[in-house]
């Protein structure tokens, strides 16, 4: 068994993700009812990601505040400022690109049960009390926001304790890796049952009618990928930015797009850092951050349904009104992981600014439930390969600065 598993090992990830996809793919196409079973192996690896992941923050970043020594370098006011630039100018993009592609929509989907946020002011109201979660509960319920603050706070306390107890933190969080490696290591079956669930349950054909509005999102989230952000980086690093973003795309992008969850692609984030031979003591706070404020995806959901409701219903937009939106949407789009139905349940905060009624912004809301299987998926490879993009950056501008040589 164990030479089985180290072959398996040695072909290259991608190569296994691939061959997962296709597999996937010819099993809905050849065999939809007598594979159906298959779909529990994409449940199980998500399950096992969302798991595992609350626990891998919380002592990762206890681990690397214990081991901080002071005077050390840290890029994190880098990497929050390449967070909150990338979800502001992404939402921008998506205001211009809505603007000279206006998209009406066709409001007959159905209202959600979940209640929307009001205003911005219950947007921060429920980030803040996620931050002051029980510790327990919000590694049980995945609060990244409760993780990241009282791990940092346990980490301040115990760098004074013996060095016994903060080594034996050092060797748990050092296992819990080793635990998500052995993990990430079978992705290729989560991925399988993923896409043959995907494709099975939504099909394809429910979304032509929404065509252009799923042309719309696309070409939005294609640009800030493949023109916003490598000249961001190129600014950062100063060559050629492709062969990094294809990498984040590649390996943190590809499994986000499947998963549907930031939060699940913590560890695949962190073991792509990891590789890239980033500082661990940054990336074990900056990526579970970036999973939370970060949201450079949602900002364009939440601007492009927006404007398509004004479109809809002849709403003339401003440029100054234009200008707030870009502005609401990053700031509630950094608030979308404390909102249940993340980015989809602001989209009537951002009707609110053109006087949408509640009830027409709740319809704009079902759409973007019907064609969820191709939004979220892509909202998701966005917001969670720049996570690790800009953690990377933030540290290859260092090395730059510094003379080192930075191989990608």
């Amino acid at each position: 068994m164990k030479e089985i598993y180290n072959k398996w090992i040695e072909i290259s990830l991608i190569k296994r993700v691939i061959v997962g996809i296709l597999l996937g793919i010819l099993l809905v196409t050849v065999a939809p009812d007598k594979a159906s079973g298959i779909a529990i192996l994409g449940d199980i690896f998500v399950g096992a990601l969302k798991a595992i992941a609350p626990v891998l923050v919380f002592f990762l970043v206890v681990a690397a505040v214990i081991q901080h020594k002071e005077g050390q370098k840290s890029n994190m006011k880098s990497i929050v400022s390449l967070y909150l630039l990338g979800t502001l100018l992404a939402s921008i993009v998506a205001v211009v690109a809505s603007f000279l592609f206006p998209v009406e929509l066709i409001l007959q989907a159905g209202e959600s049960a979940i209640a929307p946020p009001e205003n911005i002011y219950g947007v921060l109201k429920s980030l803040l009390m996620n931050l002051v979660d029980n510790p327990l509960n919000a590694i049980l319920r995945g609060n990244y926001i409760g993780i990241l603050f009282w791990s940092i706070l346990f980490g301040i306390f115990l760098k004074s304790g013996k060095e016994s107890t903060k080594q034996a933190i050092v060797d748990i969080s050092e296992a819990i890796l080793k635990v998500v490696k052995t993990v990430i290591e079978f992705a290729p079956f989560g991925i399988m049952g993923l896409i043959f669930n995907s494709m099975r349950t939504n099909g394809f054909s429910s979304l032509l009618i929404y065509g252009k509005l799923i042309l719309l999102l696309l070409g939005a989230m294609a640009f800030v990928t493949f023109i916003v952000n490598p000249v961001i980086a190129w600014v950062m690093i100063r060559q050629n930015p492709f062969p990094l973003i294809m990498k984040c795309l590649k390996y943190s992008g590809m499994t986000a797009f499947f998963t549907r969850s930031s939060a699940a692609n913590i560890p695949v984030n962190m073991s792509l850092c990891e590789e890239l031979g980033l500082d661990k003591d940054v990336y074990s706070v900056s990526i579970p951050l970036g999973a939370t404020i970060n949201m450079g995806g949602a900002a364009i959901t939440i601007s492009i349904f927006a404007l398509s409701a004004a479109h809809t219903l002849g709403i003339q937009i401003d440029i100054f009104s234009a200008i707030l939106l870009s502005v609401l949407s990053a700031i509630s789009a950094c608030g979308a992981s404390g909102v249940a139905g993340g980015s989809l349940l602001l989209i009537p905060l951002a009707c609110s600014l053109f006087g949408i009624p509640n009830e027409i912004a709740m319809q704009v809301v079902g759409v973007g439930f019907i064609i969820g299987v191709i939004q979220d998926s892509c909202e998701t490879a966005l917001n969670s390969s720049t996570d690790v993009l800009f953690t990377s950056l933030a540290e290859y501008y260092n090395w730059r600065k510094e003379g080192r040589a930075i191989l990608i």
